[in-house]
């Protein structure tokens, strides 16, 4: 007897939970997706089961009409193949008929991506009076915090979820390298540049001298919220305040920038984008392959550089 659409989508959201370590956010998205899909399968008299490539198309068609974008209409796509390849590798049918059936086309837009001076401008902006004792010891305390955030971030490329939630024992001990718990429970080691190390320890310095309290907490950068770290939506806002007294668009800068910075930089000077994959803690290398204009630019380089009969 055929299961019911809905449990064949939580087999496949169990499978995913369990055998990819798909995130909670990542479950909650196929969750919506297949709802969708499967409202519209039984709206015109098809199962996951029964539909054919047409009945896909007819899918996509619809929520086009709809008035989805190119990119939404292709992420739903990737979350029904993913499910009919389930449903085929648990022998539930004899074929994919999602797998011929093309994805939107969509402009995947290049990261936004700040230069090197850039970073550089940042840095020294959010450092200024962090030795000036005359200066308020808050004020102090977040120049120092602000300049820890940033170094860390350049050092590492952290997402900025992880960045924030760092524990106060993080780069405590001699290893000059953080243990990193990413998207899925998996865990990456990222090395600690020295700036990123001193920038650590002189704000630990301030922090236990003006918040001894807090400084023992379990946070690397406490702070009066919910979760008793830093926000995201803090340090996004503070970021910007640095950025705009830099002379930087503050549409060109969030957290999530300096992270593409990072991997950008990096493959600038000769990087393995396979490298540039595990530091990030990406999954997959396609997702690190929207930097492959940064590799395509250094290739056209190193073409005109050293090839024998390029023109001078």
């Amino acid at each position: 007897m055929a299961l019911p659409s809905t449990t064949l989508a939580r087999q496949f959201l169990e499978m995913a939970a369990a055998e990819r370590g798909a995130a909670k956010n990542t479950l909650d998205a196929y969750r919506r997706d297949l709802d969708d899909y499967l409202a519209f399968l039984g709206d015109n008299g098809w199962t996951p089961l029964s539909v054919d490539s047409d009945g896909v198309r007819a899918y996509l068609a619809d929520i086009a009409g709809r008035g989805l974008k190119a990119s939404s209409a292709a992420r739903r796509l990737s979350c029904v193949r993913q499910f009919h390849k389930f449903l085929y590798g648990e022998g539930r049918r004899g074929d994919n008929p999602s797998i011929i059936v093309d994805a939107p086309k969509t402009g995947r837009p290049l990261p936004k991506v700040l230069g090197v001076a850039d970073v550089d401008r940042l840095l020294a902006l959010a450092q200024e009076g962090i030795d000036d004792e005359a200066r308020p010891a808050p004020e102090r305390l977040r120049a120092a915090r602000m300049t820890c955030l940033l170094e860390v971030l350049y050092a590492t490329g952290l997402r900025v979820s992880e960045l924030v939630s760092l524990p106060r024992t993080a780069a405590s001990a001699r290893e000059p390298f953080l243990n990193i718990r990413g998207k899925g429970g998996r865990e990456r080691i990222v090395p600690l540049s020295d700036a990123a190390r001193r920038a650590i320890a002189a704000y630990r310095v301030l922090l236990n001298a003006q918040a001894p309290g807090l400084s023992t907490g379990p946070w690397l950068f406490p702070a009066d919220s919910e979760s008793g770290h830093l926000t995201r939506q803090a340090f996004a806002r503070d970021l910007k305040t640095v950025a705009a007294a830099a002379g930087i668009a503050t549409a060109r800068i969030s957290p999530h920038v300096l992270r593409h910075a990072f991997a950008s930089h990096l493959l600038q000077n000769g990087a393995d984008l396979r490298v540039v994959q595990e530091l990030l803690g990406h999954a997959d290398v396609s997702t690190t392959q929207i930097y492959t204009h940064v590799l395509d630019e250094r290739t056209k380089a190193m073409v005109r550089d050293l090839h024998p009969l390029s023109d001078e």
